[in-house]
Formats: C-alpha cells, sequence, structure tokens
C-alpha cells in the first residue's frame, strides 16, 4: 500500500505535463490555422514568414519540454537519487550540443 502513495505525486505531475503539453499543442494548431489563413488571403511573404518562425519555435519549445522530461524519467529510472540540480546541468549540456546541430 505505502506504494502507491509513493506513486500519486509523482502520477499527478506526469498528468499535468501531459495537460501542458497538449495545451501548448492545442494553441500551436490556432497558430498554424492563423498562417494557413494568412496564406490564403495572400499575406505579405514577410508576415507570413514571421508566424511561420513562430509556429516552428512554439514545436521546438514542445520537443525540448518532452525530451528533457523524458530524460529525467530515464535517469531516475536508474534507481539513484538525482538531484535537480544534476538534471539540470544534464538538460543544459544536451541543449548546447542540440543547437549546435541546428546552426544556432
Amino acid at each position: 500500500m505505502g506504494d502507491e502513495v509513493d506513486t500519486q505525486p509523482a502520477e499527478h505531475a506526469k498528468q499535468a505535463d501531459t495537460t501542458q503539453v497538449l495545451h501548448r499543442l492545442r494553441r500551436i494548431e490556432g497558430q498554424v490555422r492563423g498562417l494557413q489563413r494568412m496564406i490564403q488571403e495572400g499575406q505579405e511573404c514577410e508576415a507570413v514568414l514571421t508566424q511561420l518562425s513562430a509556429v516552428k519555435s512554439a514545436l521546438d519549445r514542445v520537443g525540448m519540454f518532452l525530451i528533457s522530461h523524458r530524460m529525467k524519467e530515464c535517469l531516475e529510472d536508474t534507481g539513484q537519487h538525482v538531484s535537480e540540480e544534476a538534471l539540470e546541468a544534464a538538460f543544459e549540456v544536451f541543449l548546447k550540443y542540440a543547437s549546435l546541430g541546428r546552426g544556432a
């Protein structure tokens, strides 16, 4: 029975993360519909590209959020205690090299 109590906060946090991701994706969906409308209406190229950049950036943030949370789960699954600081440091290294691959 003690295990059930211990997993409830983790399950609640996981559900909150899922809700957050779905909220972000719905917002992106709205941005994409707006982008489609802009193209249909023949909006200026610069405005369309600005909106496209915003959508791409929002998708990148969702991807990084998902990757960081999966990375945290993998590190915690080792059965060893991993401090928040260690997780943040590992994620910072990941971000540094992920951005190098994109030419940023």
